[in-house]
């Protein structure tokens, strides 16, 4: 796989309450289960909390801090996304542990005393219908002392009660805030619960106490719908655990069918589906017909007719007939579960733009902080200006020291892009690879099941005769050492051969009649080898003849005819002699010629890649519309064309399906493996996974990403712009508390938004 950009730590100063999304080298959970639970992020490292108040990577900061030190405490797995956090410790230091974090200001519970898999729990200051409650008696009150203050501001009485209110307004909005902020304070820690804990009681002191008291109500208020906004997009693949079912039906040994939980149904068992219901686990079709909504999995907008021996997924509806189908997945190791459980990921991974806000916020935040100090001190000596003014300028300066919109400007974006990317089909393992998508200049593709259909047909067998001095060698028995071969392999070409001669003999492919395949060797990008009867037996491609020294005039005649016609030639020799000709047709996608030309459009440079021989390779790559295409190629050969590619255009993808493709997968700058016919192993190569192998995703990808990069900077110009004017508004005055919290609050909610623009990106674009 491509090399992952390295994690620094998270910045110490961010703000404390930002709700962003930051990795902290996550431990690798199992995958999502059904029926809306799931396994616990960081199961197996340990005893899982969940922490309510803990979904920002300042926050992870301020955990460890706390923990530095503590004896018996093996390590810390942070899953930000989900608020939990898994403790490896000897039991004898959980409690000092837990005592530690709670003085942080944190309240860890057993994930135990949680539903697990409803996605994400509130934040801190995500109330509930008694915390909206609360909420609005404060603002009341706030409105309330600022009424006071100005109707009669000389009189005593009206004062005590205004600061009366006041401060009951500040504790019922800002408990946590203050709680978080002293044990910040205390352990000399910057983030915006010790901001906003000294710029409220600051102001408080100085006698603006109505100001201080509307500050903190408006905080909280911006808080609960940022914290809501983000949730949103944060949640958007949630949905996704809802719609595979918690039960099926079951097939029992005595024949009987009955209803059992999804996640007890064991592998191999025989499951019910009935018209109009969803498919409960992966399987594969054993009994019926029908047609199969997939668009939750693979983003297809028509169904699917699916009859035996097809696929079935978890959480796609059955519209039409009743199936039968043999589970192939257990309910933790669906493909739906595995779709939410590595976007799950990729939204805790760090893309490049987000990794240099997170350096510039550790930076931004102290030296405003300097910035206030120094005006506070200052100011009275410098130009003439009261004690009690200068604290307030700094007071101002303190609230707009929050780097809150800019540290969240990148992670919403980024969760946006991947879920809405996921939700058509485009599984992307993180937000690096999102993002950076935007720079690609060349695109590889392998031939058989990427750019055509992946099903090829045997169009045509030849028995050569033996050759003279060898005994000869009845043609049936060719054919059934062919067949038997070629049964053992799960190659494409292969598979097509084994089918065709099956059908040909009216028997499958099994065992050869002269004696069992004994010692079968798959040889990668040539074909395969067994022994049989005591004779080696060779079914490859035009390459491996060659290797062998076993082409000559006559052969190589034959396979021109046919790789003419771009037809996919497999010949079947023992050492002395080819026995056999089989030639195998492949038929270019729909998909594949539209998509093609779309990255044309974009101006990026496909290329060909395969195996295949050369003639065959630009047959196919002239029908799909390709100008450049490479053929022949073993697997340590596609690696040098990628490498080539890298070095003549620059960042370059691959896309395949085979476990061919795989070293090629990995070394590409982005791996792209076609999922739906795709092996496990191209698919944990990848970074990118097309779930319905339609090409046309290819170029989605490259325009999300130009759209998400669009987003993101949109997003960082508008937080620190916002930031500028209002500093120097500050410094100037022009700008009071409450202007200071709109401006940092009104910044957040504004990248929020624009971030939540991207779940619709894809949606945008052209899906056919």
């Amino acid at each position: 796989m491509s090399p992952s950009p390295h994690t620094p730590p998270a910045p110490a100063d961010a703000c404390g309450h930002c709700s962003c999304t930051q990795p902290s080298a996550p431990p690798p959970a199992p995958a999502a289960g059904q029926g809306g639970e799931r396994t616990a992020p960081g199961a197996g490292h340990g005893t899982v909390f969940r922490i309510a108040s803990m979904d920002c990577a300042a926050e992870e900061s301020e955990i460890r801090h706390a923990l530095a030190g503590v004896s018996g405490l093996r390590g810390l797995h942070f899953q930000l996304a989900a608020r939990t956090l898994a403790i490896d410790a000897l039991p004898s230091a959980m409690p000092q542990i837990l005592a530690a974090i709670r003085r942080a200001g944190f309240d860890p519970q057993p994930l135990a005393q949680n539903v697990a898999g409803k996605g994400a729990q509130a934040h801190s200051h995500q109330p509930g219908a008694g915390g909206l409650g609360r909420l609005g008696l404060a603002l009341g009150l706030a409105v309330a002392a600022e009424l006071l203050a100005f109707l009669a501001p000389e009189t005593r009485e009206f004062q005590v009660a205004g600061m009366a209110l006041a401060a009951a307004a500040i504790w019922l909005a800002g408990f946590s805030t203050y709680r978080k902020g002293v044990a910040a304070l205390g352990r000399g820690r910057l983030n915006i619960n010790a901001l906003m804990t000294v710029a409220v009681t600051g102001a408080f002191v100085i006698g603006q106490w109505p100001e201080a008291a509307m500050v903190m109500a408006l905080y909280a208020l911006a808080e609960l719908i940022e914290a809501r906004s983000v949730d949103r997009a944060r949640n958007a693949i949630k949905g996704l655990l809802d719609l595979a079912p918690d039960t099926a039906e079951v097939r029992q040994p005595h024949g009987a069918w009955q209803q059992a939980a999804a996640a007890s149904v064991a592998l191999d068992a025989v499951v019910r589906i009935r018209p109009g219901a969803r498919v409960p686990l992966d399987g594969v079709v054993i009994a019926g017909a029908s047609a199969v909504n997939q668009a939750s999995v693979t983003g297809e907008s028509m169904p699917v007719d699916k009859t035996v021996g097809d696929t079935l997924f978890a959480g796609t509806i059955n519209d039409t007939g009743t199936l039968e189908m043999r589970v192939t997945a257990t309910a933790s190791n669906t493909t739906l579960a595995r779709i939410i459980h590595a976007v799950e990921q990729a939204q805790g991974s760090r893309a490049p733009t987000q990794q240099f806000v997170d350096k510039f916020a550790a930076i931004y935040t102290p030296v405003v902080f300097a910035l206030a100090v120094a005006v506070a001190m200052l100011m009275p000596w410098l130009v003439d200006v009261a004690w009690t003014q200068a604290l307030y300028k700094a007071l101002v300066l303190l609230v707009i020291a929050c780097p809150c919109a800019l540290v969240i400007a990148t992670p919403v974006t980024v969760v946006s892009g991947l879920a809405a990317a996921a939700r058509r089909g485009i599984l992307v393992k993180g937000g690096v690879y999102l993002e950076t998508a935007h720079q690609i200049k060349a695109i590889a593709l392998d031939k058989t099941g990427t750019i055509t259909e992946g099903r090829p047909r045997l169009v045509a067998t030849e028995v050569l005769p033996s050759p003279e001095g060898n005994a000869p060698v009845a043609s049936a028995q060719v054919l059934r050492w062919a067949g038997d071969l070629a049964g053992h392999s799960d190659h494409p070409v292969s598979r097509a051969i084994a089918q065709g001669l099956a059908a040909a003999q009216g028997a499958a492919p099994g065992a050869a009649p002269g004696g069992a395949l004994e010692a079968f060797t798959a040889l990668p990008g040539r074909g395969v080898q067994a022994r049989v009867a005591g004779q080696r037996l060779v079914l490859g491609n035009h390459r491996l003849m060659e290797e062998l020294g076993l082409c000559n005039p006559g052969i190589e005649a034959r396979l021109a005819a046919h790789e003419a016609q771009g037809r996919t030639v497999t010949l079947l020799a023992t050492d002395a002699a080819v026995l056999a000709l089989f030639a195998v047709a492949d038929t270019i996608k729909d998909s594949s010629r539209e998509a093609l030309a779309a990255l044309h459009a974009l101006g990026v440079v496909p290329v060909m890649l395969t195996g295949d021989n050369t003639v065959t390779a630009r047959t196919v790559a002239a029908q799909a519309g390709l100008d450049e295409v490479q053929g022949n190629l073993l697997p340590q050969d596609k690696l040098a064309a990628i490498e080539a590619l890298q070095a003549r255009h620059g960042l370059t993808a691959m896309v395949g399906d085979g476990i061919n493709d795989a070293p090629a997968l990995a070394r590409a700058d982005i791996g792209i493996a076609m999922g739906a016919a795709g092996t496990d192993t191209a698919m944990e190569a990848a970074d990118v996974v097309i779930m319905n192998d339609d090409l046309r995703r290819i170029p989605q990808l490259i325009r999300l990403s130009r759209q998400t990069r669009t987003v993101l900077w949109q997003n960082i110009a508008l937080a620190l712009g916002i930031k500028v004017v209002f500093l120097f508004l500050a410094l100037f005055n022009g700008a009071s508390m409450w202007m200071a919290v709109f401006a940092d609050m009104g910044a957040s909610l504004i990248v929020v938004f624009n971030g939540l623009r991207m779940l619709r990106a894809v949606d945008e674009a052209p899906a056919k």
